[in-house]
């Protein structure tokens, strides 16, 4: 026999469609960044230098706070100790302000509101990962 009580809310099925929109989003963003320090400042010639220059250069620092949030993600759902219900909540309502872009806010809301009118990818993607947090709230 079917039951017709609604799906229970689950935030740790969130937290999970969450990281997947993250690690998108940050791979985009990644990309996108590249291309356009590499026309300010010349091609980048290994994947090493691209690397040495996401973790060292000011250029991506901006980039930071979605790598550590996604650790963070990582971190809290493969514990030894499982994450409770509010834990899980918190990080997911902790993800909308990282997902917060504004043209006149500090460097890492303004460096993401560029990057957002530039690429219509990232635009869909921002877009995508923000319904994901939505939907929770």
């Amino acid at each position: 026999m079917a039951s017709l009580q609604p799906p229970i809310d689950n935030p740790f099925q969130t937290l999970r469609e969450l990281r997947t929109g993250l690690l998108r989003l940050h791979k985009a963003l990644l990309e996108s960044e590249r291309i356009t320090y590499e026309q300010q400042h010349g091609r980048i010639q290994s994947q090493g230098q691209f690397f040495q220059l996401v973790i060292g250069d000011d250029w991506f620092s901006w980039l930071r706070a979605f790598s550590q949030f996604i650790v963070k993600i990582d971190e809290a759902t493969s514990a030894k100790e499982p994450i409770t219900v509010d834990e899980a909540n918190q990080l997911i309502e902790k993800a909308q302000s990282l997902l917060h872009a504004d043209e006149s806010g500090d460097e890492h809301e303004q460096r993401y509101y560029q990057a957002i009118q530039r690429d219509p990818d990232i635009a869909f993607m921002h877009a995508e990962t923000l319904s994901i947090v939505k939907s929770k709230s």
